[in-house]
């Protein structure tokens, strides 16, 4: 039977580097995964370079290229796919930047960029909507809270540029930089000056917000200053269904990945205690992927902790949590009329805290697929799989075909 849907399960930021800490070797390799380790001794393995050999992929770039959509056809900036995901419809041309609630000491200089991962933004995003105001530079916003510290502004109105610099200054103990335009374009200065007042007056709102007053009671980091980053113009993208014909979802709880879903016509499917951490609901994440495969045929699942963890450069935490993930697969063995495919966006070597150049595992499962002779699910067995090395644009053209819904080129 040719299996009729697909389910991308995206372990994020999964693969990684050998870590002194356990042995030499990766988390992957170290942790006990008997799921994994069943269907890539079932299935075709490979490793995959999400963009290209060399090239360091952002999780905004990888994801657009594993669904198809080349990124330097499609990528504007990371921005207006956060709002998107954080629930703000982009229209063509609008201006989008991604945000975090971050700790400013009395001085102004940062001293938590993540204002110590603040949870639940939503009251301070109300009060900042609703008390900003750009009327004098003839600009209307959305400013909205994402997961955990996240948030992202979009701007709209003429005459708006999208190359400007960021406030962010990516380290604590310096203060942070005034956003800048990068070219001498009017339009780019009138956008670097709108951030600026917007970073003024919501900073003036978060200091004298209750939320902070309680936080500053309880010795918690305050969420007294927006950092924005990432900006870029909305673009046109044109649907899966279109280009597929298929009909999608996506599953995740990082408002990045939701606004790639967004852009491209997949519905968003909500999963009750899904925080992109290491506590997020990982079974319901699960539970939900096998019930969207009943009405659609592809879905799009991300699952993040792994790389939370490695960017906080904790290895035994990262292979806790892929133990974690192999405990909830057991469902995905019990069908048989989908396509399951495994791999990471991108790599992150918890030796460096951030994404890498290294390609990642990929395993397909599923009727039809050539089973090879790998047996275990990590970034060493797998580039022996008969895939044998990918880049992430291939990969909905391979899963096209073992679904049969790839068309003939030539006669």
């Amino acid at each position: 039977m040719t299996p009729r849907a697909v389910l991308l399960l995206v372990l994020d930021g999964i693969s990684d580097r050998p870590c002194p800490e356990l042995g030499g070797k990766t988390p992957l390799q170290t942790a006990s995964t008997p799921v994994l380790d069943r269907l890539a001794a079932e299935g075709i393995c490979g490793i995959m370079d999400t963009i290209g050999p060399g090239i360091r992929p952002g999780s905004d770039t990888s994801h657009l290229s594993l669904l198809g959509y080349p990124p330097e056809k499609y990528y504007t900036g990371r921005g207006p796919l956060e709002a998107e995901g954080c629930g703000i419809h982009m229209e063509i041309g609008m201006i989008g930047f991604r945000g975090n609630y971050a700790t400013a000491a009395p001085d102004k200089t940062i001293i938590d960029r993540r204002a110590g991962r603040i949870h639940q933004t939503g009251e301070l995003s109300a009060a900042i909507q609703d008390g900003v105001d750009l009327s004098a530079f003839d600009v209307t916003f959305n400013f909205r809270s994402g997961a955990g510290h996240r948030a992202a502004l979009a701007l709209k109105g003429e005459g708006l540029g999208a190359q400007v610099s960021s406030n962010d200054p990516k380290k604590e103990g310096v203060m942070p930089p005034r956003i800048r335009p990068c070219t001498r374009k009017k339009t780019d200065k009138k956008t670097a000056d709108v951030c600026n007042e917007f970073i003024r007056q919501s900073g003036e709102i978060l200091e004298r917000h209750p939320v902070n007053r309680e936080r500053k009671k309880r010795g918690e980091p305050l969420a007294n200053i927006i950092l924005l980053r990432g900006a870029g113009e909305m673009g046109h993208f044109e649907s899966f269904k279109e280009r597929y014909g298929l009909q999608g979802s996506v599953i995740a709880a990082a408002t990045l990945i939701i606004g790639i879903g967004k852009v491209v016509g997949l519905a968003h499917r909500n999963v009750p205690g899904s925080t992109g951490s290491i506590d997020s609901n990982l079974e319901g994440k699960i539970a939900a992927s096998l019930d969207e495969l009943n009405a659609r045929e592809f879905v799009l699942t991300n699952i993040k902790g792994g790389d939370e963890a490695a960017h906080d450069r904790n290895p035994e935490e990262k292979k806790r949590f892929i133990e974690r993930i192999d405990g909830v697969l057991t469902p995905l063995l019990e069908r048989d009329d989908f396509l399951l495919v495994i791999c990471a966006d991108h790599s992150t070597p918890c030796s460096i805290g951030d994404h890498s150049a290294d390609p990642v595992p990929l395993l397909i499962h599923g009727e039809g697929v050539r089973v090879d002779r790998v047996t275990r699910f990590d970034e060493i067995s797998c580039a022996e799989g008969g895939l044998h090395r990918i880049r992430g644009i291939s990969l909905m053209p391979i899963l096209l075909d073992l679904i049969n819904k790839a068309h003939k080129y030539g006669a």
